[in-house]
Protein backbone atom coordinates (compact mmCIF):
# COMPACT_ATOMS: atom_id res chain seq x y z
CA UNK A 1 0.00 0.00 0.00
CA UNK A 2 1.36 3.48 -1.29
CA UNK A 3 2.38 5.50 1.95
CA UNK A 4 0.93 9.05 2.49
CA UNK A 5 3.91 11.92 2.60
CA UNK A 6 4.55 15.77 3.25
CA UNK A 7 5.63 17.67 0.04
CA UNK A 8 7.50 20.21 2.31
CA UNK A 9 9.26 20.96 4.97
CA UNK A 10 7.44 24.03 5.77
CA UNK A 11 4.20 21.11 5.81
CA UNK A 12 5.90 19.55 8.42
CA UNK A 13 6.67 21.79 10.89
CA UNK A 14 3.41 23.18 10.72
CA UNK A 15 1.69 19.96 10.80
CA UNK A 16 3.90 18.92 13.95
CA UNK A 17 3.48 22.59 15.36
CA UNK A 18 -0.03 21.73 14.83
CA UNK A 19 -0.45 18.97 16.58
CA UNK A 20 1.55 20.19 19.91
CA UNK A 21 -0.03 23.41 19.87
CA UNK A 22 -3.48 22.91 22.14
CA UNK A 23 -6.05 24.47 23.97
CA UNK A 24 -3.81 24.62 27.20
CA UNK A 25 -1.51 27.03 24.96
CA UNK A 26 -4.42 29.51 25.66
CA UNK A 27 -6.42 28.54 29.19
CA UNK A 28 -3.25 27.14 31.04
CA UNK A 29 0.29 28.69 30.26
CA UNK A 30 -0.68 32.53 30.81
CA UNK A 31 -2.32 31.96 33.54
CA UNK A 32 0.74 30.08 35.16
CA UNK A 33 3.01 32.68 33.95
CA UNK A 34 1.47 35.37 35.57
CA UNK A 35 0.94 33.72 38.69
CA UNK A 36 4.34 32.33 39.02
CA UNK A 37 6.28 35.73 38.43
CA UNK A 38 5.75 36.29 34.65
CA UNK A 39 9.12 36.66 32.76
CA UNK A 40 10.90 35.00 35.60
CA UNK A 41 8.81 31.76 35.50
CA UNK A 42 8.93 32.42 31.11
CA UNK A 43 12.63 31.86 31.70
CA UNK A 44 12.54 28.99 33.53
CA UNK A 45 9.89 27.50 31.83
CA UNK A 46 11.85 27.73 27.96
CA UNK A 47 14.89 26.14 30.24
CA UNK A 48 12.83 23.23 30.76
CA UNK A 49 11.68 23.18 27.22
CA UNK A 50 14.89 23.15 25.48
CA UNK A 51 16.38 20.13 28.44
CA UNK A 52 12.97 18.01 28.86
CA UNK A 53 11.09 18.66 26.03
CA UNK A 54 13.39 18.66 23.02
CA UNK A 55 15.29 15.31 23.69
CA UNK A 56 12.07 13.93 23.86
CA UNK A 57 10.33 15.23 20.32
CA UNK A 58 13.83 14.28 18.86
CA UNK A 59 13.21 10.85 19.93
CA UNK A 60 10.00 10.50 18.50
CA UNK A 61 10.53 11.85 15.56
CA UNK A 62 13.91 9.54 14.75
CA UNK A 63 11.71 6.56 16.08
CA UNK A 64 9.02 7.55 13.55
CA UNK A 65 11.27 8.42 10.79
CA UNK A 66 13.65 5.57 10.88
CA UNK A 67 10.97 2.87 11.17
CA UNK A 68 8.78 4.57 8.19
CA UNK A 69 5.44 3.58 10.42
CA UNK A 70 3.32 4.51 12.99
CA UNK A 71 3.25 3.62 16.50
CA UNK A 72 1.47 0.82 15.34
CA UNK A 73 4.41 -0.62 14.12
CA UNK A 74 7.55 1.52 14.56
CA UNK A 75 8.67 -0.44 17.26
CA UNK A 76 8.14 -3.71 15.69
CA UNK A 77 10.31 -2.57 13.15
CA UNK A 78 13.36 -1.36 15.19
CA UNK A 79 13.48 -3.20 18.17
CA UNK A 80 16.07 -6.22 19.01
CA UNK A 81 14.80 -9.52 17.57
CA UNK A 82 12.65 -11.43 20.41
CA UNK A 83 11.85 -8.03 22.56
CA UNK A 84 8.91 -7.20 23.44
CA UNK A 85 9.18 -3.21 23.50
CA UNK A 86 6.35 -3.25 20.37
CA UNK A 87 3.58 -4.07 22.90
CA UNK A 88 3.80 -0.38 23.70
CA UNK A 89 1.66 0.36 20.78
CA UNK A 90 -1.13 -0.61 22.64
CA UNK A 91 -0.38 2.61 25.14
CA UNK A 92 0.21 4.99 22.08
CA UNK A 93 -3.09 4.08 20.09
CA UNK A 94 -4.72 4.12 23.76
CA UNK A 95 -3.34 7.62 24.49
CA UNK A 96 -4.38 9.05 20.98
CA UNK A 97 -8.08 7.49 21.47
CA UNK A 98 -8.21 8.87 24.82
CA UNK A 99 -7.56 12.09 23.50
CA UNK A 100 -9.97 12.46 21.23
CA UNK A 101 -12.98 11.08 23.30
CA UNK A 102 -13.06 14.38 24.92
CA UNK A 103 -10.88 17.26 22.77
CA UNK A 104 -13.68 16.68 20.33
CA UNK A 105 -16.18 17.71 22.56
CA UNK A 106 -13.91 20.86 23.88
CA UNK A 107 -13.21 21.63 20.01
CA UNK A 108 -17.54 21.56 19.79
CA UNK A 109 -17.39 24.88 22.26
CA UNK A 110 -14.99 26.42 20.52
CA UNK A 111 -17.51 26.59 17.16
CA UNK A 112 -20.17 27.22 19.48
CA UNK A 113 -18.79 30.11 20.60
CA UNK A 114 -17.57 30.88 17.37
CA UNK A 115 -20.76 30.75 16.19
CA UNK A 116 -22.43 32.69 19.31
CA UNK A 117 -20.14 35.52 19.33
CA UNK A 118 -20.28 36.16 15.71
CA UNK A 119 -24.41 36.12 15.33
CA UNK A 120 -24.63 38.81 18.16
CA UNK A 121 -25.73 35.51 20.67
CA UNK A 122 -23.83 37.71 23.80
CA UNK A 123 -25.05 41.35 23.43
CA UNK A 124 -26.56 43.02 26.47
CA UNK A 125 -25.44 39.87 28.75
CA UNK A 126 -23.87 40.83 31.67
CA UNK A 127 -21.58 39.11 33.38
CA UNK A 128 -23.92 36.09 35.26
CA UNK A 129 -25.80 35.92 31.78
CA UNK A 130 -22.58 35.26 30.10
CA UNK A 131 -21.82 32.57 32.37
CA UNK A 132 -25.05 30.91 31.58
CA UNK A 133 -24.46 30.02 27.88
CA UNK A 134 -22.12 27.71 29.36
CA UNK A 135 -24.04 26.12 32.10
CA UNK A 136 -26.60 26.09 29.35
CA UNK A 137 -24.50 24.66 26.76
CA UNK A 138 -23.36 21.45 29.31
CA UNK A 139 -26.54 20.56 30.42
CA UNK A 140 -27.37 20.11 26.97
CA UNK A 141 -26.16 16.87 25.50
CA UNK A 142 -27.95 17.04 22.24
CA UNK A 143 -26.33 20.52 20.89
CA UNK A 144 -22.87 19.05 22.48
CA UNK A 145 -23.49 15.86 20.24
CA UNK A 146 -24.22 17.99 17.43
CA UNK A 147 -21.20 20.11 17.61
CA UNK A 148 -19.44 16.95 18.49
CA UNK A 149 -20.38 15.35 15.35
CA UNK A 150 -19.24 18.72 13.42
CA UNK A 151 -15.68 18.54 14.32
CA UNK A 152 -15.35 14.69 13.85
CA UNK A 153 -17.15 15.08 10.43
CA UNK A 154 -14.61 18.39 9.83
CA UNK A 155 -11.35 16.18 11.12
CA UNK A 156 -11.56 13.18 9.27
CA UNK A 157 -13.12 15.29 6.21
CA UNK A 158 -9.55 16.91 6.11
CA UNK A 159 -7.82 13.59 6.40
CA UNK A 160 -9.94 11.65 3.91
CA UNK A 161 -8.72 13.83 1.17
CA UNK A 162 -5.11 12.61 2.30
CA UNK A 163 -1.70 13.61 3.67
CA UNK A 164 -0.15 15.75 1.42
CA UNK A 165 -3.66 17.43 0.04
CA UNK A 166 -5.22 16.91 3.22
CA UNK A 167 -4.03 17.22 6.28
CA UNK A 168 -0.91 18.95 5.12
CA UNK A 169 -2.45 21.62 2.68
CA UNK A 170 -5.13 22.74 5.05
CA UNK A 171 -3.33 22.81 8.22
CA UNK A 172 -0.73 25.05 6.74
CA UNK A 173 -3.42 27.12 5.93
CA UNK A 174 -5.29 26.75 9.21
CA UNK A 175 -1.61 27.57 11.16
CA UNK A 176 -0.69 30.67 9.28
CA UNK A 177 -4.05 32.28 9.59
CA UNK A 178 -3.86 31.22 13.91
CA UNK A 179 -0.58 33.27 13.48
CA UNK A 180 -1.90 36.13 11.83
CA UNK A 181 -5.18 36.31 14.46
CA UNK A 182 -2.46 36.22 17.26
CA UNK A 183 -0.86 39.04 16.01
CA UNK A 184 -3.75 41.18 15.12
CA UNK A 185 -6.10 40.38 18.58
CA UNK A 186 -2.48 41.27 20.80
CA UNK A 187 -2.10 44.45 19.14
CA UNK A 188 -5.77 45.21 19.53
CA UNK A 189 -5.41 44.02 23.33
CA UNK A 190 -2.31 46.34 23.68
CA UNK A 191 -3.69 49.18 22.32
CA UNK A 192 -6.54 48.82 24.76
CA UNK A 193 -6.65 51.62 27.66
CA UNK A 194 -5.31 50.47 30.86
CA UNK A 195 -3.35 47.76 29.33
CA UNK A 196 0.29 48.26 31.00
CA UNK A 197 -1.06 46.87 34.31
CA UNK A 198 -1.72 43.37 32.74
CA UNK A 199 1.18 43.78 30.75
CA UNK A 200 3.62 44.08 33.80
CA UNK A 201 1.73 41.49 35.67
CA UNK A 202 2.04 39.20 32.60
CA UNK A 203 6.20 40.31 31.48
CA UNK A 204 7.98 41.77 34.32
CA UNK A 205 9.78 40.21 36.33
CA UNK A 206 8.48 39.20 40.25
CA UNK A 207 11.20 37.64 42.18
CA UNK A 208 8.89 38.09 45.35
CA UNK A 209 6.57 35.34 43.62
CA UNK A 210 9.56 32.85 43.67
CA UNK A 211 10.14 33.84 47.21
CA UNK A 212 5.88 33.62 47.63
CA UNK A 213 5.53 30.63 46.14
CA UNK A 214 8.82 28.70 46.64
CA UNK A 215 11.58 28.20 43.59
CA UNK A 216 10.74 24.34 44.33
CA UNK A 217 6.53 24.93 43.32
CA UNK A 218 7.45 27.37 40.55
CA UNK A 219 9.92 25.45 39.13
CA UNK A 220 7.87 22.34 39.10
CA UNK A 221 4.88 24.56 37.76
CA UNK A 222 7.15 25.22 34.93
CA UNK A 223 8.80 21.83 34.43
CA UNK A 224 5.06 20.25 34.13
CA UNK A 225 3.79 23.06 31.90
CA UNK A 226 7.08 22.32 29.86
CA UNK A 227 5.90 18.64 28.71
CA UNK A 228 2.53 18.63 28.72
CA UNK A 229 2.22 21.43 26.64
CA UNK A 230 4.25 19.62 23.50
CA UNK A 231 1.81 16.45 23.92
CA UNK A 232 4.99 13.51 23.88
CA UNK A 233 4.94 10.04 24.97
CA UNK A 234 2.19 8.79 22.67
CA UNK A 235 3.09 8.54 19.14
CA UNK A 236 1.34 12.13 18.23
CA UNK A 237 4.35 13.34 16.55
CA UNK A 238 6.02 10.44 15.85
CA UNK A 239 3.46 9.56 12.57
CA UNK A 240 5.10 13.15 11.21
CA UNK A 241 8.32 11.97 11.21
CA UNK A 242 7.51 8.99 9.18
CA UNK A 243 6.23 11.23 6.57
CA UNK A 244 9.45 13.34 5.85
CA UNK A 245 12.88 12.50 4.00
CA UNK A 246 16.06 12.51 5.33
CA UNK A 247 17.48 16.18 4.29
CA UNK A 248 17.55 17.50 7.41
CA UNK A 249 18.83 16.77 10.47
CA UNK A 250 16.17 16.02 13.48
CA UNK A 251 17.39 18.32 16.23
CA UNK A 252 16.75 21.90 14.52
CA UNK A 253 13.35 20.57 13.13
CA UNK A 254 11.98 20.01 16.61
CA UNK A 255 13.34 23.33 17.78
CA UNK A 256 11.38 25.28 15.24
CA UNK A 257 8.19 23.45 16.30
CA UNK A 258 8.99 23.96 19.85
CA UNK A 259 9.43 27.79 19.19
CA UNK A 260 6.08 27.97 17.70
CA UNK A 261 4.65 26.21 20.09
CA UNK A 262 6.06 28.61 22.76
CA UNK A 263 5.03 31.68 20.28
CA UNK A 264 1.38 30.55 20.69
CA UNK A 265 1.91 30.53 24.60
CA UNK A 266 3.32 33.77 24.84
CA UNK A 267 1.41 35.59 22.38
CA UNK A 268 -2.30 34.14 23.88
CA UNK A 269 -1.02 35.68 27.18
CA UNK A 270 -0.38 38.63 25.25
CA UNK A 271 -4.09 38.59 24.19
CA UNK A 272 -5.68 37.84 27.38
CA UNK A 273 -3.74 39.88 30.40
CA UNK A 274 -4.20 43.25 28.78
CA UNK A 275 -7.49 42.94 28.01
CA UNK A 276 -8.37 41.71 31.51
CA UNK A 277 -6.94 44.28 33.04
CA UNK A 278 -8.13 46.80 30.86
CA UNK A 279 -11.49 46.25 31.87
CA UNK A 280 -11.08 44.98 35.17
CA UNK A 281 -12.02 41.54 34.82
CA UNK A 282 -9.92 39.31 36.95
CA UNK A 283 -8.34 36.38 34.43
CA UNK A 284 -8.44 32.94 35.87
CA UNK A 285 -7.59 29.06 34.37
CA UNK A 286 -9.14 26.41 32.82
CA UNK A 287 -12.08 26.81 30.94
CA UNK A 288 -13.93 29.62 32.68
CA UNK A 289 -10.76 31.98 31.23
CA UNK A 290 -12.54 30.83 27.54
CA UNK A 291 -16.06 30.67 28.13
CA UNK A 292 -16.95 32.64 30.74
CA UNK A 293 -13.89 35.42 31.76
CA UNK A 294 -13.36 36.44 28.05
CA UNK A 295 -16.88 37.06 26.37
CA UNK A 296 -17.22 39.09 29.45
CA UNK A 297 -14.05 40.74 28.62
CA UNK A 298 -15.04 41.14 24.81
CA UNK A 299 -18.69 42.31 26.23
CA UNK A 300 -17.21 45.34 27.38
CA UNK A 301 -15.18 45.73 24.53
CA UNK A 302 -16.03 48.47 21.66
CA UNK A 303 -16.39 46.27 18.42
CA UNK A 304 -16.33 43.14 20.95
CA UNK A 305 -18.29 40.97 18.81
CA UNK A 306 -15.93 41.18 15.86
CA UNK A 307 -12.69 40.92 17.85
CA UNK A 308 -14.35 37.70 20.12
CA UNK A 309 -15.34 36.08 17.20
CA UNK A 310 -11.31 36.63 15.42
CA UNK A 311 -10.64 34.88 19.31
CA UNK A 312 -12.98 32.06 18.92
CA UNK A 313 -11.91 31.71 15.41
CA UNK A 314 -8.58 31.44 16.14
CA UNK A 315 -9.06 29.32 18.97
CA UNK A 316 -11.27 27.22 16.85
CA UNK A 317 -8.19 26.96 14.57
CA UNK A 318 -5.65 25.81 17.36
CA UNK A 319 -8.24 22.96 18.35
CA UNK A 320 -8.85 21.50 14.94
CA UNK A 321 -5.28 21.89 14.32
CA UNK A 322 -4.65 19.59 16.74
CA UNK A 323 -7.80 16.91 16.11
CA UNK A 324 -6.96 16.22 12.40
CA UNK A 325 -3.14 15.84 13.82
CA UNK A 326 -4.22 12.97 16.08
CA UNK A 327 -6.76 11.94 13.79
CA UNK A 328 -3.92 11.57 10.92
CA UNK A 329 -2.29 9.48 13.41
CA UNK A 330 -5.20 7.54 14.84
CA UNK A 331 -5.44 6.00 10.62
CA UNK A 332 -2.17 5.34 10.30
CA UNK A 333 -2.23 3.17 13.42
CA UNK A 334 -4.96 1.43 12.37
CA UNK A 335 -3.69 1.27 8.72
CA UNK A 336 -0.44 -0.24 9.63
CA UNK A 337 -2.31 -2.63 11.91
CA UNK A 338 -5.22 -4.35 9.45
CA UNK A 339 -4.22 -3.30 5.94
CA UNK A 340 -7.14 -1.90 5.53
CA UNK A 341 -8.00 0.83 3.08
CA UNK A 342 -7.05 4.50 4.33
CA UNK A 343 -11.16 5.29 3.47
CA UNK A 344 -12.09 2.52 5.07
CA UNK A 345 -10.48 3.01 8.05
CA UNK A 346 -11.68 6.54 8.18
CA UNK A 347 -15.24 5.69 8.01
CA UNK A 348 -15.05 3.15 10.32
CA UNK A 349 -12.87 5.51 12.83
CA UNK A 350 -15.19 8.17 12.51
CA UNK A 351 -18.21 6.24 14.06
CA UNK A 352 -15.91 4.88 16.51
CA UNK A 353 -14.64 8.35 17.67
CA UNK A 354 -18.44 9.76 17.62
CA UNK A 355 -20.09 6.79 19.82
CA UNK A 356 -16.88 6.59 22.12
CA UNK A 357 -16.86 10.39 22.52
CA UNK A 358 -20.39 10.33 24.45
CA UNK A 359 -19.44 9.06 27.96
CA UNK A 360 -17.22 12.87 28.08
CA UNK A 361 -20.82 14.88 27.01
CA UNK A 362 -22.86 12.65 29.17
CA UNK A 363 -20.72 13.43 32.41
CA UNK A 364 -21.74 17.33 31.98
CA UNK A 365 -25.67 15.88 32.42
CA UNK A 366 -27.23 12.70 32.32
CA UNK A 367 -24.17 11.13 34.56
CA UNK A 368 -23.17 14.15 36.05
CA UNK A 369 -23.61 11.98 39.90
CA UNK A 370 -20.17 10.53 38.45
CA UNK A 371 -17.57 12.19 40.00
CA UNK A 372 -14.40 9.58 39.81
CA UNK A 373 -11.27 11.69 40.81
CA UNK A 374 -13.32 13.38 43.83
CA UNK A 375 -16.41 15.90 43.81
CA UNK A 376 -16.60 18.38 40.98
CA UNK A 377 -14.93 16.00 38.97
CA UNK A 378 -16.52 14.11 35.84
CA UNK A 379 -15.32 11.82 32.96
CA UNK A 380 -13.49 14.55 31.03
CA UNK A 381 -11.57 14.77 33.95
CA UNK A 382 -11.10 11.12 34.03
CA UNK A 383 -10.01 10.67 30.64
CA UNK A 384 -7.58 13.72 30.79
CA UNK A 385 -5.92 12.57 34.16
CA UNK A 386 -5.31 9.19 31.80
CA UNK A 387 -3.83 10.70 28.96
CA UNK A 388 -1.75 13.90 30.82
CA UNK A 389 -1.00 11.84 34.08
CA UNK A 390 -0.45 8.52 33.06
CA UNK A 391 0.26 7.84 29.54
CA UNK A 392 2.33 11.19 28.60
CA UNK A 393 5.01 10.44 30.84
CA UNK A 394 5.01 6.83 30.82
CA UNK A 395 5.15 7.02 27.49
CA UNK A 396 8.16 9.23 27.10
CA UNK A 397 9.58 7.22 29.17
CA UNK A 398 9.47 3.99 26.49
CA UNK A 399 10.48 6.60 23.80
CA UNK A 400 13.20 7.63 25.97
CA UNK A 401 14.57 4.22 26.98
CA UNK A 402 14.07 2.56 23.64
CA UNK A 403 16.39 5.22 22.22
CA UNK A 404 19.13 5.02 24.56
CA UNK A 405 19.64 1.80 26.07
CA UNK A 406 21.09 -0.97 24.64
CA UNK A 407 18.17 -3.35 25.30
CA UNK A 408 16.30 -1.02 22.95
CA UNK A 409 16.92 0.38 19.60
CA UNK A 410 20.11 1.90 20.86
CA UNK A 411 22.00 5.29 21.18
CA UNK A 412 23.78 4.79 18.16
CA UNK A 413 21.17 4.07 16.19
CA UNK A 414 19.46 6.74 17.38
CA UNK A 415 22.19 9.30 16.74
CA UNK A 416 22.63 8.26 13.52
CA UNK A 417 19.07 8.87 12.63
CA UNK A 418 18.62 12.40 14.30
CA UNK A 419 21.95 13.35 12.51
CA UNK A 420 20.86 12.30 8.86
CA UNK A 421 20.72 15.58 6.91
CA UNK A 422 21.69 19.23 6.70
CA UNK A 423 21.42 21.09 10.15
CA UNK A 424 21.25 21.53 14.09
CA UNK A 425 23.12 18.24 15.20
CA UNK A 426 21.80 16.49 18.10
CA UNK A 427 24.53 16.83 21.31
CA UNK A 428 26.19 13.63 22.20
CA UNK A 429 27.57 14.99 25.12
CA UNK A 430 24.41 14.61 27.15
CA UNK A 431 23.68 11.16 26.63
CA UNK A 432 24.69 10.69 30.23
CA UNK A 433 21.85 13.21 30.69
CA UNK A 434 18.98 11.56 28.43
CA UNK A 435 19.72 7.89 29.83
CA UNK A 436 19.55 8.40 33.29
CA UNK A 437 18.68 11.78 34.55
CA UNK A 438 16.23 12.76 31.74
CA UNK A 439 14.00 9.34 32.70
CA UNK A 440 14.17 10.23 36.52
CA UNK A 441 12.93 13.78 36.06
CA UNK A 442 9.38 12.48 34.01
CA UNK A 443 9.03 10.04 36.72
CA UNK A 444 9.33 12.95 39.00
CA UNK A 445 6.77 14.92 36.97
CA UNK A 446 4.13 11.38 37.25
CA UNK A 447 4.89 10.61 40.88
CA UNK A 448 3.61 14.52 41.93
CA UNK A 449 0.76 14.31 39.68
CA UNK A 450 -0.43 11.80 41.37
CA UNK A 451 0.60 13.31 44.76
CA UNK A 452 -1.37 16.79 43.76
CA UNK A 453 -3.96 14.49 42.53
CA UNK A 454 -4.81 12.09 45.41
CA UNK A 455 -2.65 13.50 48.60
CA UNK A 456 -5.53 15.09 49.99
CA UNK A 457 -8.05 12.05 49.92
Amino acid sequence: MERGTFSSRLGFILVSAGCAIGLGNVWRFPFIAGKYGGATFVLIYLVFLAILGLPIMVAEFAVGRASVRSAAKSFDVLEPKGSKWHLYKYGAIAGNVLLMMYYTTISGWMIYYLYKMASGGFAGLDAQGVGGVLGALVSDPVTMIGYMVLVVLLGFGVCYLGVENGVERITKVMMCCLLVLMIVLSINSIMLPGSEAGLKYYLMPDFGKLAQYGAKEVIFAAMGQAFFTLSLGIGALAIFGSYIGKEKRLTGEAGYIICLDTFVALMSGLIIFPACFSFGINPGSGPNLLFVTLPNVFNSMPGGRFWGALFFLFMTFAAMSTVIAVFENIIACVTDLTGWDRKKVIRRAAVAIILLSLPCIFGFNIWSDFQPLGKGTGVLDLEDFIVSNNLLPLGSLVYLAFCTSRYGWGWDNFIKEADTGRGVAFPKWIRFYATYILPLIVLYIFVTGYISMFGNL
